[in-house]
């Protein structure tokens, strides 16, 4: 199948949030905060109210009404406490976008700066245990005797990995038309990767109820997480729009995306293995820190993939987080795993090395029977299939393990792999499934964030009720919908597919129409570890004279359950592969410590990997059967691409050059230290 919304994306007919039509529309601009950590003194609105089509200002000198179970990042103009650079502090409506702008850069705000907090470090004393970890994992866990285990190891690796701060960029901006009706109705047309849980979060902040307030949201143009939450854009449309009495349309810039939309937060990873002679793991500890706000607290699951990956009799992981004057991170695509495996597969490597053993027969000799923290029984695993498959097709089995020795020119050449995974999940949701003009259609309010949902939903339904797609209608993306969970976690197709074919096998047996509710089936997932597992194949050439690093050749085997479509998958593969080459290589957004505030805002100084930085990249998957999942088989796979890439380049790294960076992106700079 072709994508069923390819046509109207490539004419343009496709409509995202910010291209709606309304009559006598006006244009919100969000006003940031020039300093990281202090309060807001005074705001002068005056000569910015008597500028040509200023239409409002809003502010925290006459706070607008909200909730007070609004969050703290939704409560917007209700203190005057600055908690980051960056916060929206106020807001200029009028009546074109232009002079909006020209509005903000006359509006004077003062302020009482306090000195401020922004950098992660392993001994800030700020440093304690959250209850939990995102998104309800337990902190800290351990198992068995790691000291004795690390005690009787013949061979045992102790490093210290970082990641940094990272930013999504999807290629559409965060933005939102509201429009108030005259029954005091609302409608926001967002940017969002989830209708219902949006229009849920706006009518908490606003103090509706929920049914007073619609989400429109049929085309999203890329999230990566971070419109896995209703962001401010959204309430500041709301609040302007009911302060005009008008349509009010916001459109964030790349610039302010950097500070209000989240971010990965920055990591320090200390892993410690040990092995024994035959390089069977003794113990595993994974010690991570982290950061949030102090308006939110976040605290990325990020060594949970060290309780799932390896057979270790004594396992310990816990997190620390520290509370900076920094925006909230948030999600950012395959969090806890994405920062998480670079660091163990790194480790991985070295532990390798070390021991003399070949990477890919250190990981199968480190399989395990069950869930190592849990003791469940894996839904299904193939990992080893995926190691096996992998090797094969890269040609690994000539590779001579020492570093440094292959050369081509002024290149240096070397390979690495690394191991992935990710969760199967499933959420609760609603469809409802009805004969319609000689054909079906199917409701479900459903986010496609352009990975296709409407393809894939289409093709479930269609097999469900024995007929071709092309009679199959699928309507998503709006919260007058049947309610569904979000697109985020890996978890869209499994959560939604689940309620579509049973909406369909429910209206087979009415005979026109059907209606559907997941939750008693996913309060029933119990019993099985539920995990996807790949690995990720990598050749880089690197020059010594100059540190440039190049990326030929990727390779990615997943087993990800029943593929659903194969060109949507593999490029939901791919797309998560190159996302990892660029966190390997790219990416990284630099803080600025003395003035509080990110540095590189713009997609001209943070980079992001783009066709030209890889030649070859290829993603496959081993058939998997899995029947304890959903009524599809299937496994997400969304995320999975982008866990392990990073490690597996950084490991060919070290293999062509001998120089191990334990600290991403690298650099040339790195590199020629």
């Amino acid at each position: 199948m072709n994508r069923i919304e390819g046509r109207d994306k490539v004419t343009g007919r496709a409509r995202y949030a910010y291209e709606y039509p309304a009559d006598g529309v006006a244009y919100a601009y969000a006003v940031q905060s020039g300093v990281a950590r202090g309060r807001i003194a005074s705001v002068d609105a005056l000569g910015v109210l008597a500028m040509p089509g200023v239409l409002a200002v809003l502010s925290c000198a006459e706070p607008p009404a909200l909730s007070a179970d609004a969050s703290p990042e939704l409560a917007l103009f209700q203190t005057r406490d600055v908690a980051y650079r960056g916060q929206i502090v106020a807001g200029i409506v009028a009546e074109t976008l232009e002079a909006a702008r020209a509005a903000e850069r006359e509006l004077r705000i003062s302020y009482e700066a306090e000195p401020h907090d922004v950098r992660l470090r392993p001994d800030h004393p700020g440093l304690y245990a959250p209850d939990k970890v995102n998104p309800n994992f337990p902190t800290d866990t351990e198992k068995g005797d790691v000291n004795a285990g690390l005690a009787a190891a013949a061979v045992s690796i102790d490093a210290t990995y970082a990641t940094p701060t990272q930013h999504n960029n999807p290629m559409e901006p965060h933005a939102a038309m509201a429009v108030w009706d005259a029954g005091g109705a609302l409608t926001v047309y967002d940017s969002t990767q989830g209708a219902s849980a949006d229009r849920d979060m706006i009518a908490a902040a606003l103090g509706l109820a929920p049914e007073r307030v619609r989400v429109v949201s049929p085309h999203v143009g890329g999230g990566f997480g971070s419109k896995g939450t209703t962001r401010p854009h959204a309430i500041l449309a709301a609040l302007a729009a009911r302060a005009a009495g008008r349509p009010v349309k916001v459109a964030l810039t790349r610039q302010q995306m950097f500070d209000v939309t989240g971010y990965r937060t920055p990591t320090i990873q200390r892993l410690r293995l040990g092995a024994d002679p035959e390089g069977r793991l003794t113990a595993l500890v994974h010690d991570v820190i982290e950061q949030s706000s102090t308006l939110v607290e976040f605290a990325e699951q990020t060594a949970t993939p060290s309780r799932v990956m390896y057979a270790a009799p004594a396992l310990r992981t816990t997190h620390r987080l520290v509370r900076l004057d920094v925006p909230t991170p948030s999600w950012m695509r395959a969090p806890g795993e994405c920062p998480g495996m670079f660091a163990l597969e790194s480790a991985m490597d070295e532990l390798a090395i070390a021991a003399g053993l070949d990477p890919v027969e250190l990981r199968v000799r480190n399989e395990p029977d069950t869930e190592p923290e849990s003791g469940l029984p894996f839904s299904s695993r193939n990992l080893v299939g995926c190691l096996r498959e992998g090797a094969r097709r890269f040609g690994w089995d000539h590779r001579d393990p020492r570093p440094g020795l292959r050369q081509e020119g002024r290149w240096l050449i070397g390979t690495g792999m690394a191991a992935s995974t990710y969760p199967a999940r499933r959420r609760p949701s609603q469809a409802t499934a009805a004969t319609a003009d000689g054909g079906f259609v199917v409701r479900i309010a459903a986010a496609d964030i352009g990975t296709g949902a409407r393809t894939a939903l289409t093709r479930i339904a269609a097999q469900a009720l024995d007929t071709s797609a092309d009679r199959v209608r699928v309507e998503l993306g709006d919260s007058a919908l049947p309610t569904a969970s979000l697109a985020g976690g890996s978890m869209g197709t499994s959560s939604w597919g689940s309620a579509v074919v049973k909406a369909c096998e429910a209206m087979l047996k009415d005979g026109h129409s059907g209606r559907a509710d997941t939750t008693e089936d996913v309060k029933g997932d119990t019993g099985f570890a539920r995990h996807a597992f790949g690995a990720q194949f990598a050749e880089v050439w690197v020059d010594p004279a100059t540190g440039e690093v190049r990326v030929p050749r990727l390779l990615g085997v997943f087993a990800v359950g029943r593929v659903i479509d194969e060109t949507l998958a593999r490029s939901q593969l791919i797309g998560g592969m190159t996302m990892g080459l660029g966190m390997a290589l790219m990416e990284e957004t630099e803080m600025d410590e003395e003035a509080g505030g990110f540095l590189n805002r713009d997609l001209a100084q943070y980079h992001v990997a783009a066709c030209a930085d890889v030649q070859d990249i290829d993603a496959m998957w081993i058939d998997e059967e899995d029947g304890h999942l959903n009524p599809m088989g299937a496994k997400g796979i969304g995320e999975i691409g982008i866990v392990g890439t990073a490690a597996a380049v950084a490991n060919a790294v070290y293999h062509a050059t001998g120089r191990r960076i334990r600290d991403l992106p690298i650099t040339p700079a790195k590199i020629l230290d």
